[in-house]
């Protein structure tokens, strides 16, 4: 970690961009998505299934992260809104321009239900010292990414692992 820049190092463990979700939960996105996918669980279906099963209507779990994709376009919004914001921020300050994600996992917990409005932040876990990859030189970093549901319950956290570098090249000339 001694070679990580004090800005980035003091981020680690820190929520940051806590947001709300720009619309709660809807059953036609939950059919839309089971239809595309010819996902045909009776207990996104089935209201009787449902209730049975987990006491009402929920959403995939693996829809979690739709519920925070945003729309290309919403009425007042002045800058550009992009998913998962912190791997963006280290690209930038870090000079790394290329980046790739080489790990993701999810943990439900909560069902996510039609008319949830979920509520998101992300969190730095850990940036690595400099490593040189096929891709180039760069670092990997771990990212969080906490989800919870009107009531405050956690409804789900994605961990996601991502590696920032500069190419061949441009890993030389940046570092002569």
């Amino acid at each position: 970690m001694s070679t990580v820049i004090e800005d980035v190092r003091i981020l680690i463990g820190v929520p940051q961009y806590e947001e709300t979700g720009e619309f709660p939960v809807e059953r036609s996105y939950v059919w839309t998505m089971c239809a595309a996918v010819e996902n045909g669980n009776p207990l996104f279906w089935d209201d009787a299934v449902a209730k049975e099963l987990t006491g009402g209507p929920i959403a995939p779990p693996t829809m979690l992260s739709v519920w925070f994709r945003p729309h290309h376009w919403a009425p007042g919004r002045t800058e550009e809104h992009l998913p998962l914001k912190v791997h963006f921020d280290l690209k930038e300050r870090l000079g790394l321009p290329e980046a790739v994600m080489t790990d993701n996992t999810i943990v439900f917990y909560e069902p996510v239900r039609p008319g949830d409005v979920l509520t998101t932040r992300q969190i730095l876990r850990s940036v690595s010292d400099e490593k040189t990859t096929k891709l180039g030189t760069g670092r990997f970093w771990v990212i969080d990414v906490e989800y919870a549901n009107q009531k405050g319950e956690t409804v789900g956290v994605e961990s996601y692992t991502g590696f920032g570098y500069r190419r061949g090249s441009d890993a030389k000339a940046s570092t002569s």
